[in-house]
């Protein structure tokens, strides 16, 4: 008689296969969800950079225009912007704690000696309001003439403010008059949210060579 040995062919049997494939499929799932998420956080960092960007590129606007204004007139709660024309923004005022301040900037005129009125219509505002930053460059201070310079998806928190020191010294004493800016407030972006906190203090470039 002749031996029959049943041998089966050496091969990866359906099970294996099946497993095989099922693994591969979960590493391939749990690569590409690394990538998302990856990808996901790079975008909302980079769109939080952008945000920062603006705030960093708001506050260098103020102090570079602080820097090279003078006339300060800082406001405090309780003092309204007038929406006329108005001398009230270009008399000079010290203050701790206020929400807007107001000043002439370089190309200003607050002067009658080169024989025109006063212009009390081109000096400069920045206020802090509803979580926000708004400038001004020509009055009649209306709501139409500000416009808001912080994204929507950042807020302002109220114990934001001007401080001005030294507004009122009279030409002569050699003393510059000193503005800081404190803004503290969060960004929201994709329900995510960031507290902020910037700082920074200008003095006016504008010397004060009187005798």
């Amino acid at each position: 008689m002749q031996n029959k040995n049943n041998k089966q062919n050496t091969g990866y049997t359906i099970i294996e296969t099946m497993i095989a494939v099922s693994l591969f499929v979960v590493v391939v799932l749990i690569g590409v969800n690394a990538l998302l998420n990856a990808n996901l956080i790079h975008n909302k960092s980079g769109n939080m950079r952008s945000v920062m960007d603006n705030l960093s590129f708001i506050m260098e606007d103020m102090s570079r225009n602080l820097r090279t204004g003078y006339s300060f007139h800082c406001f405090t709660s309780g003092e309204a912007i007038p929406s006329s024309t108005s001398a009230v923004v270009s008399t000079p005022k010290s203050c701790a704690s206020g929400w807007a301040i107001a000043f002439e900037s370089a190309a200003g005129d607050n002067t009658t000696t080169d024989g025109d009125p006063i212009d009390y219509d081109d000096q400069w505002v920045y206020y802090i309001n509803d979580g926000k930053i708004f400038k001004s460059t020509l009055g009649p201070y209306t709501a139409a003439s500000f416009v808001q310079l912080t994204p929507d998806e950042v807020t302002i928190n109220p114990v934001s403010q001007f401080s001005v020191l030294g507004a009122e010294i009279p030409l002569g004493n050699k003393q510059q008059p000193f503005v800081g800016i404190r803004l503290v407030g969060t960004i929201t972006f994709k329900n995510i949210v960031t507290p902020f906190s910037l700082q920074t203090s200008v003095s006016q470039r504008l010397v004060d060579v009187g005798s």
